[in-house]
């Protein structure tokens, strides 16, 4: 990674970058901490951290030297000690992490020109190396066993927030480090939410269920989306079923480096709108996932950039019919020049419990 944002700098003319945010640390170093400030320049990679830290960050990093903040220093303090050694002129700082205050007090106290690192790090996080991709497959069969062992649970009288509290357990039981995002676990008319807080409904005869849920593996988050039916699911159910199934079927076929994320979605926006459906489809098809849940590229209706190879995106259409029910099927997608490669292997065919 080291390499990687070394070359980043060069090509952007820039002497040294200052990474706060967690996860673009966690991508230079390898090392979850929630203090801390990376130093990187050609000539020097150098991680402070403070008490609570400094014994495990040894232990851990390799790319990058170690120093412990002493008391009463300032991350500014002695980053610009660095500065100093290197004789860097000019320092990206993370415009888009940082609030506006924090940037203007780095800017001010930096003993050099400090310019916005404008996207560096989202462009090289967005391209996958294959441990990378390998933290998220793991991830991404955690989450996929704990669906296995969920369907044994989902029945009549259990309630959205008991499923949702079980996939947490299950996950975390099964190795996750933390769960990607709060499981959505919502049912009946609930589903029609995309979104939706699981309550304490309780699950009845001829529901769709529909969980979207994953989990972070060595900080690498996976994300994935199944809708069952609880006894029955009558014809217009299994319809919208299979048309959100078609649609998701489209944009994977359209997926792959070279092509827009707009291109992508309306692959499969088409079959839902074709069905009659078109009304009830409104978010994009996908997003990036990576050590952030959502992350550059996006596939929707917004997404003018060509996806570039190595990328992991989501596959997520949905038809959501307001009070009524609604359906979303999920997988994660690699990008490769020739097409995708599908990370997902849970069942997506309807299942009826």
């Amino acid at each position: 990674m080291m390499e990687a944002i070394r070359s980043a700098l060069a090509a952007r003319g820039l002497d040294a970058i200052v990474l706060t945010d967690e996860k673009n640390r966690r991508y230079a170093t390898g090392f979850h901490s929630t203090a801390g400030a990376v130093y990187i320049s050609q000539k020097q990679a150098v991680f402070y951290t403070d008490f609570r830290y400094i014994e495990a960050a040894r232990a851990a990093i390799h790319t990058a030297e170690v120093r412990e903040i002493g008391g009463g220093r300032s991350y500014a303090g002695v980053v610009n000690d660095l500065i100093r050694e290197d004789g860097a002129q000019r320092v990206a700082l993370e415009d888009d992490c940082l609030t506006y205050a924090d940037y203007r007090r780095w800017a001010d106290s930096l003993k050099a020109e400090a310019v916005p690192q404008d996207g560096l790090m989202l462009s090289l996080r967005t391209v996958k190396t294959r441990d990378e991709l390998d933290k998220i497959v793991r991830a991404q069969r955690i989450a996929e066993r704990a669906f296995e062992e969920i369907l044994n649970e989902i029945r009549p009288g259990v309630t959205e927030k008991e499923l949702a509290a079980r996939l947490t357990y299950l996950m975390l039981h099964e190795g996750a480090e933390n769960m990607s995002f709060d499981p959505i676990v919502v049912s009946g008319a609930n589903s029609s939410k995309p979104h939706g807080v699981p309550s304490e409904k309780a699950v009845a005869a001829g529901d769709f269920v529909t969980m979207d849920f994953g989990c972070i593996y060595d900080g690498y988050c996976s994300d994935m989306t199944r809708t069952v039916a609880v006894g029955r699911a009558d014809e217009e159910m299994r319809r919208v079923y299979e048309t959100v199934l078609s649609a998701q079927r489209a944009g994977i076929e359209a997926a792959r480096a070279g092509v827009t994320g707009a291109e992508v979605d309306a692959a499969a926006r088409q079959v839902i709108a074709d069905a009659g459906y078109g009304a009830y489809f409104g978010h994009g098809f996908g997003h990036g996932v990576g050590l952030f849940i959502h992350e550059a590229p996006t596939a929707s209706p917004r997404g003018t950039e060509t996806l570039p190879a190595g990328a992991v995106v989501t596959a997520e259409p949905g038809i959501y019919l307001p009070g009524r029910f609604g359906v979303r099927i999920e997988d994660m997608l690699y990008l490769t020049e020739t097409g995708c490669e599908n990370l997902t292997r849970a069942e997506k065919d309807l299942i009826v419990l």
